[in-house]
Formats: C-alpha cells, structure tokens, sequence
C-alpha cells in the first residue's frame, strides 16, 4: 500500500484487515479469522486447537489465548471505527499513524471455562478521542457462552 494517491477510507481499513489477518505472525499461529460485519463491525473466529489447551485435564482454553483474542479483536475495532470517522483529505495521515498504534491497558475478566470447538470474539467502541479508543470486548463460543469479558485502551493516533 505504498501508493496512497487513490487511497480511501474503504481501501485503509481493507489493508487494515488484511495486516492482522496475514501479515502478524502471532495471530496467524492462532488460527484467527477475521470477518468483517456491517459498518466496519469485526468479528474474529478461532477453532479450537490442542496447542491451544491450558488445562490438558478438562481440555479449556488457556487463558493467553484468550487476551489475545480480546486484545485484537479491540485493537481492529478501534481502528476500524477511527477509518469510519475520516474524511478524505485525512484518509493518508492517519495511515502514517499506524505504525504506531497499540494496546496501553487491557482487562480481561474470565466468566467461565474456555470450551467449544470455536470460539467468536467481538468488541465495540465505548469512547474514542483523537489518540485513544476505549473498547468493550467479549469472547463466547460456538454455542453462544460467554467465556470472558475485556475492556482495552488503545492509542490510535
């Protein structure tokens, strides 16, 4: 995306998309799947995975799995809704900005034992500013249980 003399606010989120979903290592290794929904709302789906276990007993989630899912599926949302509120003639700057965007706190509240054979979080913004975002995440299962809860801060500009 090294032309940005045609670049749009639809284009940047599309590259925003496409550099969580295949250009980072970590969530690759995971197995995340990024979907978009209306109105740049984003889900992500993780199949469950053994490599994935933190309790090999009773076969549930480990809970690093589980931030990392929250604390992603927050940071893409963030993003996403900050490209939604562009104008045109901003659309380059904030892409310069990108670089430089991450996670300052997360909470993770866990709800219940991570098991199921996917697992679908979700997050939406509570508050966002100039620099930083405010987001709600959740994390429930392929049956709808709600494992865990997040809340995440994120620099955005």
């Amino acid at each position: 995306m090294s032309d940005n003399k045609n670049l749009t606010p639809e284009k940047l989120a599309e590259f925003v998309l496409e550099f969580f979903q295949h250009n980072m290592p970590f969530n690759k290794a995971l197995g995340f799947q990024i979907e978009t929904l209306e109105d740049h709302e984003v889900q992500i789906r993780m199949p469950w995975n053994d490599s994935l276990m933190g309790n090999p007993v009773h076969k549930i989630l480990h809970g690093g799995a589980t931030a990392a899912i929250l604390d992603t599926v927050g940071s893409i949302v963030a993003l996403m809704y900050g490209i939604k509120q562009l104008k045109s003639d901003e659309v380059d700057a904030f892409k310069d900005t990108l670089a430089n965007n991450g996670t300052i706190d997360m909470r993770v509240d866990y709800l219940r034992p991570g098991k199921g054979q996917e697992f679908i979080a979700t997050a939406s913004v509570i508050r966002r500013g100039r620099k930083v975002a405010v987001c709600r995440m959740e994390l429930h299962n392929e049956d709808g249980q709600h494992i865990a809860s997040g809340t995440g801060t994120y620099l955005v500009g």
